[in-house]
């Protein structure tokens, strides 16, 4: 009876192993875990959403590919990032992960005019999407408190924001936040995105570091070889300092689609 208890739990131990180390082997080649830190992409994506990076949408980079036969610049199998597209990828000059949405692609021109995105001279499609309220208050584990149109708000009332549905040349539409348009990148010059680049912007628009900002202090133009993988869908979601304040957990954001 001992060693058919001892034969039991050697098995059962070596299936958690095998689990373990195939569930490493489809993070590193296939997805990777994302966890939302700041509130630049709300309400798109929320601090405290939970997601898994597609990092084969497209193609392997020299910051998503597991082998050691990896480009050093440039992608392999890759095929093209799309206007609209929520795409993680490390920054250029500080070694760490952002998220944001991709505006402008290679040859495009970008420009902010009074609040409104221009793209190769013409002002992008805006319609109301009615306002944006969460609580002004202390949130994820940064602790960060939102800014809000409407202030002064006091801490526990209630935070608003415009929400503007923005539709791309390309017909993808998806919902911008803003505050004013009279912020320091509601107004710029004109970016010409060089070949084998893309321009992010973040849809809070006036709470986001992207790149309307020049790197090194800011984001600026993201090489390619700097895209890590395509965000599809939120997989789990807490509003609390931790997820395991399951009371802070936000059940209807779990697997949901990101657009």
């Amino acid at each position: 009876m001992a060693s058919k208890a001892k034969d039991g739990a050697i098995e059962t131990v070596k299936t958690i192993v095998y689990a373990l180390v195939i569930a490493g082997i489809f993070r590193t080649l296939f997805f990777q875990p994302f966890w939302i830190p700041s509130g630049s992409m709300k309400d798109t994506l929320l601090i405290g959403d939970f997601l898994f990076v597609n990092k084969m949408a497209y193609g392997y980079s020299a910051y998503s590919c597991p082998f050691s036969a990896c480009p050093i610049s440039g992608r392999i199998f890759a095929s093209e990032p799309e206007r609209g597209d929520v795409v993680v990828f490390r920054h250029p000059t500080r070694g760490v992960d952002f998220i944001k949405r991709v505006i402008g692609l290679p040859g495009d021109t970008v420009q902010m005019k009074n609040g409104v995105l221009n793209i190769n001279g013409a002002p992008v499609q805006l319609t109301d999407g009615g306002i944006f309220k969460e609580p002004k208050d202390l949130q994820g584990p940064q602790r960060l408190m939102p800014r809000c149109e409407n202030d002064p708000v006091g801490q526990g009332g209630i935070c608003e924001k415009e929400r503007m549905i923005e539709t791309l040349p390309n017909g993808k539409s998806h919902s911008i936040l803003n505050i004013s348009d009279t912020w320091v990148a509601d107004n710029t010059p004109v970016f010409t995105v060089p070949a084998d680049n893309y321009f992010f912007m973040g849809d809070n628009r006036d709470n986001s570091e992207d790149s309307r900002f020049a790197a090194p202090s800011g984001l600026g133009f993201v090489p390619s070889q700097f895209l890590i993988g395509r965000a599809d869908r939120v997989m789990f979601s807490s509003a609390g300092r931790s997820l395991f304040f399951f009371w802070t957990w936000r059940p209807d954001r779990f697997f949901k689609a990101i657009e």
